[in-house]
């Protein structure tokens, strides 16, 4: 794991397409902008689980057809 350290309106580049920015910082928060392209799923950890459950039962259907 990479460990940084930005302040408000600094930015992280990763790759060639996807830029994370600083936008809010708070005593226990920090709020960042995500730039990504457009077909690229970006989740918070919480939601990973219901997407792959989503992703698997679109699977099921398809194989079905």
């Amino acid at each position: 794991m990479l460990i940084l350290s930005r302040k408000h309106g600094e930015r992280i580049i990763i790759g060639d397409d996807i830029t994370v920015t600083i936008v809010r910082l708070r005593c226990d928060s920090v709020r960042v902008g995500i730039e990504a392209p457009e077909g690229m799923v970006i989740l918070r950890e919480e939601l990973t689980e219901r997407h792959q459950q989503d992703a698997g039962t679109k699977d099921e259907q398809h194989d079905a057809a």
